[in-house]
């Protein structure tokens, strides 16, 4: 009948329909998501690992729209940065995904999905994610006349200090790196310091959905056996490592 609103069905089968992951802090989320909707999404801040996690609530979210591997278009992933384990966790596993099902993977920064939900404002959009060692990635975003947010310049690893001396005019700041640098950020900014509410620190699978949508269209797609995360900063053990490599003089 006309005039019905169109079922879960009927939205799974407009295309393309991107399984998208998003494993890069502590609250994981996993969506479905094609050119016109979020069908699904499903966040868990659990004490369960990683891969736990990340491969309990892709079944439940399949298993609950009821979608086959063989109806999906894409797997969208988000790079980094954040965790190094939860993004190695999560690179590791969508390609497993990808290998076994010869689906196209697509890699959208964790930073571009979290500003994608303030396309709404007119104020630069700022995320900072917590780099730990008094630090935060970072990065600065304008949204453009249809509301995308488009980067300003490079992914940073910076000082809350030092970014806050990057900044002049009324500024939205979004991401778990308030909870641990958000004071700093206010006695040093003052009414420059804008911030998100604490639901919207985390980036969305559905965010990195939706930006994924348009890589889709461009076949810009990753190579599931050579890719490798956005860390912008070495982990530990690589640090270590260079260091161990160095000639003594």
């Amino acid at each position: 009948m006309s005039g019905l609103a169109p079922t879960i069905n009927d939205q799974l089968r407009q295309r393309p329909l991107i399984l998208a992951i998003e494993n890069a802090g502590l609250c994981g989320s996993v969506a479905l998501v094609n050119g016109f909707h979020c069908i699904t999404e499903q966040s868990l801040l659990s004490t369960l690992t990683h891969s736990q996690r990340l491969l309990a609530t892709v079944e439940r979210v399949l298993g609950e729209c009821r979608t086959t591997w063989g109806e999906i278009d894409a797997i969208a992933v988000s790079l980094g940065p954040g965790s190094f384990t939860g993004l190695r966790i999560g690179l590791s596993t969508v390609k497993g995904f990808s290998l076994a099902t010869s689906l196209p993977l697509i890699g959208v920064p964790t930073l571009d999905g979290l500003a994608a939900q303030f396309g709404f404002t007119a104020m630069p959009v700022c995320p900072i994610l917590d780099a730990r060692k008094n630090e935060v990635y970072t990065a600065l975003y304008q949204a453009d006349g249809n509301g995308c947010m488009q980067r300003q310049g490079e992914y940073l690893v910076i000082s809350p200090l030092e970014l806050a001396g990057q900044i002049s005019e009324p500024t939205l700041f979004c991401g778990d790196g308030i909870t641990v640098h958000g004071d700093l950020l206010r006695e040093k900014l003052g009414s420059l310091a804008v911030f998100a509410p604490e639901q919207l620190y985390f980036a969305r699978a559905a965010s990195i959905g939706f930006l994924a949508l348009a890589r889709w269209h461009k076949k810009e797609f990753l190579d599931p056996a050579g890719c490798v995360p956005l860390y912008v900063r070495a982990s530990d053990a690589e640090i270590n490592l260079r260091s161990k490599n160095q000639p003594i003089p």
